[in-house]
């Protein structure tokens, strides 16, 4: 599957719950690959869901989870997490501006409820990481047996523009699970790197802004 339809929703997702039904409106994205391209466990396998409304992108990550969580000792929720990408993480990259997929912004939310959000842009011979961006983005994160469930809120105005219905944005679905040699890195688009990257820009999938007929 190349494409990911995000549904419209009439009226924000508040407060960020996973029992809240309008998620059963959302297509899951099923991603059970390594960024190379290779099966991964399906005890490593992770959903996402995906929702628009007039003011926000939502996304949702169910994540299977039996093996012992990488997180920290003493999470701070407070403020964005560098490093966070070296623990067990879920990831969205979006690129709003088909046109210029080598900008995009990265969404990182753990276990722990922690977040990072970037900014970035791809040139011939460098990643330029803007650390400094502030999207306000909204995290929430559920750890129950056998699975962790990720909630993220990301307002349009941090992404520079607001979709139309049937606009088609680009991106990918990530997630990092593990420590050491066994560490894994799942990718619902593979980038098929050597060695594991998910900056791979001409990797990405595309999502459609759909509204459903009333």
């Amino acid at each position: 599957m190349d494409r990911v339809e995000i549904l419209h929703i009439s009226k924000d997702v508040r407060p960020l719950v996973p029992n809240h039904n309008v998620w059963d409106e959302a297509k899951p994205v099923s991603v059970d690959k390594y960024w190379s391209g290779v099966d991964a466990p399906g005890e490593r396998s992770f959903e996402a869901r995906l929702l628009w409304s007039d003011t926000a992108l939502y996304v949702r990550f169910d994540a299977e989870q039996h093996e012992p969580l990488i997180v920290s000792g003493n999470p701070d929720t407070s403020k964005k997490v560098f490093g966070l990408w070296d623990r067990d993480v879920c990831e969205i990259f979006i690129a709003p501006d088909r046109s210029m997929p080598d900008k995009y912004f990265e969404f990182e939310i753990a276990p722990t409820g922690e977040w990072v959000d970037l900014a970035i842009e791809v040139t011939p011979s460098e990643r330029l990481t803007h650390r400094d961006y502030a999207s306000g983005m909204e995290a929430a994160a559920r750890v129950i047996p056998g699975k962790v469930i990720e909630i993220i809120k990301i307002p349009f105005e941090a992404l520079g523009r607001k979709p139309r219905a049937g606009d088609i944005w680009l991106g990918n679905l990530f997630r990092c699970i593990g420590a050491g040699p066994t560490r894994g890195y799942l990718a619902w688009k593979p980038t098929l790197t050597s060695a594991p990257s998910f900056h791979v820009p001409k990797a990405f999938g595309e999502f459609e802004f759909v509204i459903r007929p009333s």
